[in-house]
């Protein structure tokens, strides 16, 4: 058999002659009937014939006010200074000159500069009013704080409610929080409004507007700044007769180590001292000893205008209620107070009562009473 030869290819297979056999098998039969469709709709799917129960809103305080106020009308005087503010002042005058005059007797030691001495002094009253000298009273005196931003988120709405029912332009004044679980509040100076972190977390909205509207009838009313003017310029006094007393209960003890006349000698001495400065100053110093009863009288009157201040913008029943609380926890603590000692709570003695800076639990109440009657028709 003979090799094409390596440069040719293979010639192409033959093409078939015949075509393929077709199939004879039959096509299949033609359905002779329609198909079967479902007789029924399918039910349609059943949904609840009531809707669920609204779980109930939870119902609010009664004392809860609403703060979303709008537009703010201010009024023409912003402050005053009412009589209990003009009589605290005139009650301090005996201890301001009992302080003047012990300054200038420090004011010796300093030779010709002595003049400036009680020029600064006098003027220092001033820095009632300074803003940085406030916040330095706040802080080391009064051991209060600057607000937390949530603090700041519950203190402020309720505070643009207090001083927008009262005309009063909300910002001229700072809040500070004291850290204590006793429910109080305070004003000082001629800008600090405080309160308590009991007071701030668990009172009612209504009820702190209540407190803090009661120290703002303080700051308004003059109460405040008056009040530490006249603790201001008295200090010097009191230095001095705290001085006093130690160096006599010194003086005392020393004395009896010499019997019956030792303690005769300083009697007289003293008595002696005591009759000249009277004399010499016309029976002034006998005012002094009536100053505590007259101050404490006064502080418990500027409560009383404080409250009114507070009951006049809406806030009455919110301050009974408060005032309610205030005498329970009161009354736990004299009770808790007995309880450690074994004994009786003890009643507040009448010279207690006197020298208290605050009314009584009654006596706030009555005077609250015109403001909590319904109105007449």
């Amino acid at each position: 058999m003979t090799q094409p030869p390596p440069d040719r290819p293979e010639p192409p297979p033959p093409y078939p002659q015949t075509p393929p056999p077709y199939p004879q098998t039959s096509a299949p039969p033609y359905p002779q009937a329609a198909p079967q469709y479902p007789q029924a709709a399918p039910a349609a799917p059943q949904y609840p014939t009531s809707t669920p129960p609204v779980p109930p809103v939870p119902a609010q305080h009664p004392h809860h006010i609403d703060t979303d106020r709008g537009r703010v009308f201010l009024s023409d005087k912003q402050r005053r200074t009412d009589s209990t503010a003009v009589g605290n002042l005139l009650l301090h005058v005996p201890n301001f000159l009992c302080s003047l005059f012990v300054v200038a007797l420090v004011s010796l030691f300093f030779g010709d500069l002595g003049f400036v001495v009680v020029l600064a002094w006098l003027v220092s009253g001033a820095l009632v009013f300074h803003r940085p000298t406030e916040s330095a009273l706040a802080r080391h005196m009064l051991r209060l704080r600057h607000p937390t931003p949530q603090e700041r988120a519950t203190l402020e709405p309720v505070w643009r409610e207090v001083t927008a029912r009262a005309g009063i332009e909300g910002r001229t004044y700072e809040l500070w929080v004291e850290d204590s679980d006793s429910l109080n509040a305070v004003a000082a100076a001629g800008h600090i409004v405080g309160v308590t972190r009991f007071a701030m977390n668990q009172l009612p909205n209504g009820e702190l507007a209540a407190v803090m509207a009661h120290e703002l009838g303080h700051h308004v009313g003059g109460h405040a700044w008056s009040s530490l003017l006249g603790y201001w310029y008295a200090l010097p006094g009191r230095v001095a007769w705290r001085v006093l007393k130690a160096c006599s209960g010194l003086m005392f003890k020393v004395s009896r180590a010499f019997g019956c006349f030792g303690v005769g000698f300083l009697v007289l001495t003293v008595g002696a001292v005591a009759l000249a400065t009277v004399t010499t100053f016309y029976g002034l110093p006998l005012l002094i000893l009536a100053v505590p009863y007259a101050l404490a009288a006064v502080g418990r009157q500027s409560e009383l205008r404080a409250d009114e201040h507070a009951a006049a913008l809406g806030f009455a029943p919110m301050l009974a209620a408060v005032l309610d609380k205030m005498h329970r926890q009161e009354q736990w603590e004299r009770a808790q107070l007995a309880a450690r000692s074994g004994g009786r709570p003890a009643e507040e003695s009448a010279l207690a009562r006197l020298l208290s800076s605050h009314p009584d639990h009654c006596t706030r109440l009555h005077r609250l009473q015109p403001y909590l009657q319904p109105p007449s028709s």
